[in-house]
């Protein structure tokens, strides 16, 4: 951890430093290793054909969540993005037609939906799972700010100035650290240039036993591109549904990939 995430402002982390802003330029790199990574995630464990639906990040679309979703589509899953264009927040309407897209998703496949978020799509994921428990299968998080403020996020600027919105408000209407009353990943590196690693932490949740926190050395941009965080996705849908067991680290190189988050 650098010394200005070690910071903490009323309990919340502060925005990772500029050593890793810089960092994030390697996330081209990141989408490279999908090539030589393929072989290995062809054996990411299959689906069962039910719905994913992945929301993509701060004033991204569809598109970037293309090449996580044709992953998804290969091992089985029904994957489709958000429909709503660029994410520039929550404006009039977002969040009534997202919620609405995982209520037809429920009911016209009959099967529980899956909620795939990256960074801020992370938080409406969460969200709508809070809502929505019994048509939501489970949730996975990718470098989503859930557990700190606007001071945790390098973004808080470029979520305010596209959404037209204050952040501190937003904030507080929502109870963002508390999980999910399903089955919840939050899937993280600290080594995140955009969000301070320690705000995608899930506390343990008394209400809710089946939340967990697993670590990727990835950027915040390539978190969606990053192979092992492909694999960590890939893992946690395939579960059964009610047969949710914490993510596994293996020893050997599988434990060098996937660092103990809890150290």
């Amino acid at each position: 951890m650098t010394t200005r995430q070690q910071r903490d402002t009323g309990n919340h982390p502060s925005a990772p430093s500029p050593w890793l802003i810089a960092m994030e330029f390697r996330a081209p790199w990141e989408l490279g290793l999908l090539i030589p990574s393929w072989p290995l995630l062809r054996r990411a464990p299959v689906g069962d054909g039910h719905s994913v639906i992945v929301f993509p990040g701060l004033s991204a679309s569809d598109g970037s969540t293309m090449p996580m979703r044709s992953f998804l589509e290969n091992l089985g899953y029904d994957a489709s993005g958000w429909n709503q264009g660029f994410n520039f927040g929550p404006r009039a309407g977002v969040l009534q037609a997202a919620r609405q897209q995982v209520i037809d998703t429920f009911q016209m496949t009959g099967n529980k939906v899956s909620l795939v978020g990256w960074s801020l799509g992370g938080i409406y994921a969460r969200e709508l799972a809070k809502e929505l428990p019994n048509c939501v299968r489970g949730v996975v998080t990718m470098g989503t700010p859930f557990a700190g403020l606007q001071q945790s996020t390098n973004a808080s600027r470029l979520y305010e100035l596209t959404s037209g919105r204050n952040i501190h408000r937003e904030v507080e209407q929502f109870d963002l650290p508390g999980a999910p009353p399903v089955p919840t990943t939050s899937i993280f590196s600290r080594t995140d240039g955009v969000v301070a690693w320690p705000a995608s932490i899930q506390a343990p949740c008394q209400d809710n036993p089946h939340t967990e926190n697993v670590e990727v050395i990835a950027s915040h941009v390539g978190l969606g591109l990053n192979p092992s965080a492909w694999w960590a996705l890939a893992d946690r849908l395939s579960q059964p549904e009610g047969q949710w067991k914490r993510f596994e680290r293996k020893r050997g190189l599988h434990g060098m990939i996937f660092p103990d988050p809890s150290r």
